[in-house]
């Protein structure tokens, strides 16, 4: 399990490496106390980055969730530290009953207009299946929705957004792709004795031409 000071220490790194803003998923705060959640935001934004995300699972083995009071208390908290900030942070809170079927939607729904209500930016609902569910969560919200994209079944980026997300993430999904070719790839070999997974490879200068352009500025040697 990530700690903070290992997130912050990710966010840092990032922040030195490239000239986009950072935005962090910072789980559950690393604390079920409002006032850590808070202390999190700021040592975040510390660390370069610009916005995160606070969530109302409990990260406890039994995969929990937070009361709805506790819940809504916490986004609060990170509201404000997020707004005692000399620049603007982005505060998404997710509600993450949908993943391993928690909840229903209406319930999530109305964990997401609390958290709208306390003042959280961005609203984000990890698990929406189909883009009938997206356009009933972002009609029930006035502030923008953020979905998983590929959770979506057969949806395009086009349609998503017709339906009303705001933003898209991809989660954990590209580095999942990465890891299913490794994986195809030594099964290729081991199976059938082929390296035929190799012919469309990207050639090494044009991996060293991406990673160049992605290398922060350096006076050492």
């Amino acid at each position: 399990m990530v700690t903070l000071q290992q997130k912050l220490d990710h966010i840092d790194r990032l922040f030195s490496a490239v000239d986009l803003p950072v935005s962090a998923d910072l789980e559950n705060g690393f604390s079920d106390d409002p006032r850590e959640v808070a202390d999190t935001i700021l040592k975040a934004a510390e660390a370069g980055a610009v916005g995160g995300s606070i969530e109302d699972h409990t990260r406890a083995p039994d995969h929990r969730i937070y009361d709805l009071e506790l819940a809504v208390e916490r986004i609060h908290a990170a509201v404000e530290a997020a707004r005692s900030l000399d620049f603007p942070f982005m505060l998404t809170a997710r509600a993450e009953g949908l993943l391993g079927s928690r909840m229903g939607l209406d319930e999530v729904i109305r964990r997401l207009r609390a958290f709208e209500a306390a003042g959280a930016d961005v609203l984000y609902a990890p698990g929406l299946k189909t883009l009938a569910d997206v356009q009933e969560v972002a009609a029930s919200l006035t502030r923008p929705l953020n979905v998983i994209g590929y959770m979506v079944a057969g949806a395009t980026p086009a349609q998503l957004a017709e339906a009303g997300a705001r933003r898209i993430s991809v989660g954990p999904a590209l580095s999942r792709v990465a890891i299913a070719a490794l994986m195809n790839a030594v099964t290729e070999i081991r199976e059938k004795g082929s390296f035929a997974w190799a012919d469309d490879l990207p050639s090494g200068t044009e991996v060293a031409a991406l990673m160049e352009r992605g290398a922060p500025d350096s006076d050492e040697g």
